[in-house]
């Protein structure tokens, strides 16, 4: 097959496969996802369901995988968390800081931080939001209950209690990242008396701990979660009394649900449906750039992976920008650095994308001895990354290189990772705090093995430089630090950048309040219908 001869024949593939998906299985899939094939309800409501006005159904990819806020540090958990918890502070799009149940704040030192909480708060189940609260969910985030979110509560030192209203933070050192990170879901407060009471079933069944608009319902693990308006919620009241999230990991399946009126939001729309979804006049389809990077990581713990000349041979073998093109189609862009555009102090967009060559690969291989390198490359349902890495097999083919695609659900994937068998494997980091560090610490770090590290990279360079980078106000000697860690971990090459991505929404016509977010933490709290 002449070069990149597997693009044309994916994308020709997953056409003529995207029209008969679409002409012959649409009613087996409706009633495989529980719903009738029945026509688009009308912007006013008629056919469908008939409790559109009070019931938001949201279709998402993936399930949550725990709604205790330090128990997970993935997207789909975080949406779930974000309405069934407040945090101190909150921020906008943008980065914006602005006040949640604290209702003003001061920075006393490099270390200290004062917040005056809101004061008639409840939780849930009737308690008010007292700082006991407050310090209970933050010191808990230290403990070992915390591994996964360790990067942004590892620097935690203590949280003093001055008043039921009034408490400080204290930090182990300065930390100019940590007081956006307090806008994370790992810092979301919860009630302790609800949190002793329901013990260890906490994650799968928070009722009556939460400060969020939202109260927990019912969820059915791997189809369902349902929450219901809070009606003493402390600040404006949801428009909408019930969210049903629905986990449809098909995305043509998502889309028939939006089609049908059976799902009021859809996401993410993947490229097969963008027209699909635009062009009908009951749906709107929603796009934002997103800070995120997926990538494929390297165990680098497995020989021979271990060698960063084994890595360069095998990145050398892929054609970066083609297995992008022709997975995302028209979606996103390849990246040419870890930290996002939007992000600031990244060289995204001055660094090249790295190309393919196929005869240094060899070359890389055989100075390092390896001969007949086989691998699995994982990835999880998602469409795009089983493209991605449909395409990658084939690439390593011409290197060479023999390799077999482990396909994983949601939950096991992740689970999976941590566990340190796997080769390769494609996943996505957001940046949900507008700070470089985390951009980096988050997947690189040594403090996060063991939670989102699956490279399982850990070098006593980067791990200073992150920690003074940490320690820097934002400035000049700050970005040229960040500009020095980009540059290093482009040496070391733990990782192959593979996509920037879009979030990319469709809604019914007569949904109102929604707007993606471009760190994918999507609201419902202003959501109604018209």
């Amino acid at each position: 097959m002449k070069r990149n001869g597997w693009v044309v024949l994916l994308i020709i593939l997953a056409c003529v496969a995207g029209l008969t998906y679409h002409q012959m299985r649409r009613q087996q899939q409706a009633e495989e996802y529980g719903y009738e094939s029945v026509p688009a309800r009308s912007a006013s409501g008629e056919g469908g369901r008939t409790d559109a006005k009070d019931v938001l159904v949201v279709a998402d990819q993936y399930d949550a995988t725990s709604m205790d806020p330090i128990a997970h540090n993935d997207v789909p958990s975080s949406r779930a968390v974000y309405s069934l918890y407040d945090t101190l502070i909150f921020a906008d799009d943008e980065g914006n800081i602005f006040p949640g149940l604290a209702e003003s704040w001061e920075l006393l030192s490099g270390t200290e931080y004062k917040f005056n909480l809101r004061k008639g708060v409840k939780f849930h189940n009737g308690d008010e939001l007292n700082a006991e609260d407050v310090r209970h969910a933050i010191m808990r985030a230290t403990t070992d209950a915390g591994a996964r979110i360790a990067v942004y509560s590892q620097n935690v030192k203590d949280v003093q209690v001055i008043d039921d209203h009034t408490l400080v933070i204290e930090l182990k050192k300065t930390d100019y990242s940590f007081f956006p990170s307090l806008t994370h879901s790992w810092a979301a407060i919860y009630s302790k008396r609800a949190f002793e009471e329901l013990g260890d079933g906490f994650g799968m069944n928070p009722a009556g701990a939460g400060s969020g608009p939202f109260k927990f319902v019912s969820w059915q693990k791997g189809n369902k979660y349902v929450l219901e308006r809070f009606d003493d919620y402390w600040g404006p009241k949801p428009r909408v009394k019930t969210i049903e999230v629905r986990s449809i990991p098909e995305p043509t399946s998502r889309t028939i649900a939006l089609e049908t009126g059976e799902a009021d939001i859809i996401f993410p729309v993947v490229h097969n449906d963008l027209r699909r979804v635009d062009e009908n006049e009951n749906l709107v389809l929603y796009r934002k750039p997103q800070n995120s990077i997926t990538y494929v990581g390297f165990n680098v713990t497995k020989p021979p992976f271990d060698n960063v000349n084994v890595r360069r041979a095998v990145a050398s073998a892929l054609d970066v920008a083609g297995i992008q093109a022709a997975s995302y189609r028209g979606v996103g862009n390849a990246p040419g650095s870890l930290v996002p555009s939007a992000v600031k102090y990244s060289l995204n967009d001055v660094t090249p994308v790295r190309e393919r060559d196929v005869e240094l690969a060899k070359k890389l291989l055989a100075e390092a001895g390896v001969n007949d390198l086989r691998l699995e490359i994982w990835t999880n349902e998602r469409k795009e990354r089983v493209d991605s890495a449909t395409i990658i097999q084939a690439q390593l083919e011409e290197a060479g290189i023999k390799s077999e695609i482990k396909v994983l659900e949601w939950g096991a994937y992740l689970n999976g990772l941590l566990e340190k068998r796997h080769d390769l494997f494609i996943l996505g980091w957001v940046n949900s705090i507008p700070d470089p560090n985390y951009a980096i610490s988050g997947l690189l770090e040594s403090s996060a093995l063991g939670s989102t590290n699956y490279t399982f990279f850990s070098d006593a360079k980067l791990d200073e430089l992150l920690d003074r980078g940490r320690g820097l106000e934002d400035g000049d000697e700050r970005a040229a630090l960040y500009k020095e860690m980009q540059l290093y971990i482009d040496e070391q090459l733990p990782m192959i950048y593979l996509h920037n991505d879009e979030s990319i929404a469709g809604t019914r016509k007569n949904v109102r309040g929604f707007e993606p977010r471009s760190n994918e933490i999507h609201s419902f709290r202003e959501v109604y219908f018209e």
